[in-house]
């Protein structure tokens, strides 16, 4: 794969990287990222995705952009009120790299779809808000055999996990949350959440998403960062493969 002058201008940071170079930069720039949901961690991974050079963006989120948003959704600004958020979503991404194609899903990923619209991603990154749709995706992509960078966030707390269950000794993500989709989801607008924090825990799952294309340092596949703002703390946790889960036989 070769680059123009002008990609070889904007990438030459990533270029100078031993653990990047050349190769890392032709394995984004060939890429198929499926991002779920473009808020709150969607909007910082998708600005940074976008820049890094990734090819290929889907963005799937079928919300509209409110002003409650802008506190922490910083893809967007105020003219983007009440536009589709992945819309707005690929108007900022062009203005961020032309060298990007994105493309736009404005729905709700579920049984019925998932299959499809992870079809040729090399990762999958589910920012999602809901708990029943996280475990959905992370059905398609186990079965689909697709990396999974799973991010989450509430009030001062984010974790974020890389999933890929297929692999003997690894977890995937219902050995991490087990099988109740009935259970209550902590809405963002009940509880609120700081800003920043959802610009951290975003920008790390663009790293993972990175990691997991071009393939450098140390593998963190089965282990959870949680990172506790309030106590100034993040933390890193092992996760055992669950015996009795479907992915384990």
């Amino acid at each position: 794969m070769t680059f123009s002058d002008a990609e070889l201008d904007r990438y030459a940071r990533h270029l100078v990287l031993r653990e990047v170079g050349g190769a890392g930069q032709a394995a984004l720039k060939a890429a198929r990222v499926v991002v779920i949901g473009a808020g709150g961690i969607g909007s910082p991974a998708l600005q940074y995705l976008a820049a890094a050079g990734v090819g290929t963006l889907v963005a799937i989120d079928d919300d509209r952009v409110d002003a409650s948003n802008l506190q922490r959704q910083t893809l967007f600004g105020d003219s983007d009120i009440g536009a589709l958020k992945v819309d707005a979503a690929a108007a900022a991404i062009a203005r961020i790299n032309p060298f990007v194609a994105v493309e736009r899903q404005a729905l709700r990923i579920d049984a019925t779809n998932a299959a499809d619209l992870l079809t040729d991603a090399q990762v999958v990154l589910d920012g999602c808000d809901n708990f029943a749709t996280r475990l959905t995706v992370a059905d398609a992509a186990l079965a689909a055999r697709i990396p999974l960078v799973s991010a989450a966030v509430g009030q001062f707390e984010g974790q974020l996990g890389v999933f890929r269950g297929w692999e003997p000794h690894l977890p995937c993500y219902r050995c991490f949350v087990g099988d109740d989709p009935a259970r209550a989801d902590a809405s963002c607008a009940d509880q609120g959440v700081l800003g920043a924090l959802t610009g951290i825990i975003g920008s790390i799952a663009a790293l993972e998403t990175m990691r997991a294309i071009i393939g450098f340092g140390d593998d963190p596949a089965g282990k959870l960062l949680i990172a506790d703002l309030l106590a100034f703390r993040f933390r890193t946790l092992t996760l055992p493969k669950d015996p009795g889960c479907r992915c384990a036989g």
